[in-house]
């Protein structure tokens, strides 16, 4: 299997929720099964079944995520030295020449994207379009109303 880039907060996020799901989650649905088996025949019980359902999604994203955790290529973007590059795990600050708007995002694993956070995926055509470049670069990027041009203002490593 492939190697999984994390950064450190989202290596930590992923274990706390495994954390949850073993400590948590999977006690409760038990006790919900053994709950729902006590009120008789199992054929018509939907407390069952539903219960059931729920314990496999459960032990699925266990699954999931101790697999990515174990296959994890985990990136402390305070210890990288790129001369400046834009790499994963850099906070990046950009303009769009269009309209004059500043951003700014950290380029992060796939799982670890969140938009609201300014958390943007290694696998997204920003990130994509940036990787390698350095401050005053500019990157083409294609996005559904058209090619966006982005000038690369900073490049930290936070």
């Amino acid at each position: 299997m492939n190697k999984v880039p994390l950064t450190v907060a989202g290596a930590e996020k992923l274990r706390q929720e495994l954390h949850r799901l073993k400590t948590v989650d999977r006690p409760s649905v038990i006790a919900a099964i053994a709950e729902a088996r006590s009120h008789g025949d199992l054929s018509e019980n939907a407390e069952y079944d539903a219960a059931k359902e729920r314990q496999g999604f459960i032990e699925g994203r266990i699954r999931e995520v101790e697999g990515k955790l174990s296959n994890a290529q985990i990136i402390d973007p305070k210890l990288l030295d790129a001369d400046g590059r834009c790499v994963f795990g850099a906070t990046v600050e950009l303009e769009d020449l269009d309209t004059g708007d500043t951003v700014t995002y950290q380029i992060v694993g796939d799982d670890e994207a969140d938009i609201k956070e300014g958390k943007i995926a290694i696998s997204s055509p920003i990130a994509r379009a940036l990787i390698g470049k350095f401050a005053g670069d500019v990157a083409e990027v294609q996005a559904p109303k058209g090619v966006r041009e982005l000038e690369l203002i900073d490049v930290r490593y936070v």
